[in-house]
């Protein structure tokens, strides 16, 4: 039983490296394309896509669900709870991978937001963006990513 529960840690371990180096990748990526004075070459459109697929992704499932309990799916199917039940139940420690990849999409959401600014985009990017934006707002205890999708929010009305 121990070997087991070892090996699911190591499992996880190994994941939440990938998942952090991956946020790492993109938040570099958004970086590079927000320097200033940038060759019109380095906005790839299909690197932007997946930032913000890869962005999207995990605030659906892992962070809303890590910080919002109404965002939890319970693994034995168990009964109906309702959003205030659930929320009082929730504990409000947090593993530090969990925070540093908070932090990180927080970063990646700033950064999208002064992309919009310098390059134009295609209309379903902007639909991904804006929808990415205005979902934060009906999540709880996420008042730093909030802030940032105040930012991108106000981003996609300029565009």
């Amino acid at each position: 039983n121990n070997d087991t529960e070892d090996e699911e840690r190591l499992w996880r371990d190994l994941i939440m490296e990938r998942v952090t180096k991956s946020a790492d990748a993109c938040l570099t990526a958004i970086n590079i394309m927000t320097s200033p004075n940038m060759p019109k070459a380095v906005y790839i459109e299909d690197v932007i896509e997946r930032v913000i697929q890869y962005t999207k992704f995990h605030l659906q499932n892992t962070l809303y669900p890590q910080y919002d309990p109404v965002y939890r799916v319970d693994p034995h199917g168990g009964g109906v709870l309702s959003s205030k039940a659930k929320r009082a139940k929730c504990s409000t420690h947090k593993q530090r991978v969990i925070v540093m990849l908070y932090n990180k999409v927080c970063d990646v959401v700033s950064s999208l937001s002064e992309l919009l600014e310098i390059q134009l985009l295609t209309d379903t990017t902007i639909l991904q963006v804006s929808s990415m934006g205005i979902t934060p707002f009906f999540v709880e205890n996420v008042s730093e990513l909030q802030l940032c999708a105040i930012k991108l929010v106000t981003a996609v009305s300029n565009f």
